[in-house]
């Protein structure tokens, strides 16, 4: 059976109930979906949960669906309503930040960032399928966090479109009927979106990060490894580059340079003691699962994961995820146990 004749044919099962036939039309597409929420919302639990909602929501208005786009795309559309909904929902809901304990003066104070990482364990499993040709930015390039930091701080409605147009490469036209708006005023926001991005994000002439997995990158990331387990704030503000950050997601504090994060490492290390790291990735960039070493045992407990941005041979921001709820997806256990 042609490929076409057999879609319509298990789209035809799967309006008539089965639930089989209607896991193979939405299967291969839920990981893309998880990724596209991620980058909507910013939280990898929020995102999953999304995917549940738009997977439901399918299977209950499938007989409304009428076959005149992709079920992808058809899926995209309820995904971004979704993500949509749950931002308006968000935004009517009290969220507090717990202040730091006298923390070091900031460099620059900023609204709350409610943010996740991403592991690059998941990403693995998106299928092949290259964005459209309206597509500015690479896979790699739209999931690394200062790609994701300048979406979250787009209003709503301009992040769903540049993600939708400039990253998946939907047509204009697609996008204003997945948001349900004329295509004029997509195009106002994506212009108002990618103005917004150009400060945003780093500068194209920056120096690039060594290759994933490579010897260099290895190297540096190994050092600063060492300098955390062996709380050694001069030798991890070393390896960093001059005009480096340090954010804490959702703390409202950002510190760059090497005078001010040394001041916060210092009074971190003063507060809690080295860490034990475990490497991982987020967002296609190095990352650690952190431990803090229980003093009473032999058990370091989740504490955070530390995610970072090279830069040449330099590291240009560390961005600190506190908490341990994410751990499970990364595959990163939540206790260590550690030599005395």
């Amino acid at each position: 059976m042609p490929g076409d004749a057999l879609a319509d044919a298990t789209l035809a099962r799967a309006r008539a109930g089965d639930e089989h036939a209607f896991r193979e039309l939405t299967e291969p597409h839920r990981r893309e979906l998880q990724v596209h929420c991620y980058r909507i919302v910013g939280s990898l639990q929020e995102a999953e949960d999304l995917v549940q909602e738009t997977l439901l929501a399918a299977w209950r208005g499938l007989e409304a669906f009428e076959g005149r786009s992709s079920v992808r795309a058809w899926l995209y559309r309820i995904a971004t309503n979704r993500c949509l909904d749950a931002l308006r929902a968000r935004s009517r809901r009290p969220r507090e930040v717990q202040a730091m304990n006298e923390p070091p003066e900031p460099t620059r104070r900023t609204e709350p960032l409610w943010l996740e990482p991403y592991p690059d364990v998941l990403l693995e499993d998106l299928p092949d399928r290259s964005p459209g040709p309206a597509a500015r930015y690479e896979v790699r390039e739209s999931t690394e966090l200062a790609f994701i930091v300048a979406l979250q701080q787009l209003p709503p409605g301009q992040r769903a479109a540049l993600v939708l147009r400039d990253v998946l490469g939907f047509r204009t036209a697609e996008v204003a009927g997945m948001l349900d708006v004329g295509e004029a005023s997509v195009k106002g926001a994506l212009q108002r979106a990618r103005a917004a991005l150009v400060g945003r994000l780093p500068s194209a002439d920056r120096e690039r990060a060594p290759r994933p997995g490579s010897a260099h990158e290895r190297r540096l990331v190994g050092r600063f490894a060492d300098a955390v387990e062996n709380g050694d704030v001069d030798e991890m503000v070393s390896l960093l580059t001059d005009d480096a950050w340090v954010t804490m997601p959702p703390q409202p504090l950002e510190y760059q340079g090497h005078e001010a994060i040394a001041a916060l490492l210092r009074y971190n290390e003063e507060r809690r003691g080295p860490l034990r790291v475990v490497p991982t990735r987020a967002n296609t960039q190095p990352a650690f699962g952190c431990y803090l070493p229980d003093t009473q045992t032999a058990i370091a407990r989740a504490h955070g994961i530390m995610v970072l941005t090279l830069e040449g041979d330099r590291i240009s921001a560390i961005t600190w995820f506190g908490g341990n709820s994410v751990f499970p997806y990364f595959g990163l256990p939540r206790t260590l146990r550690v030599s005395a």
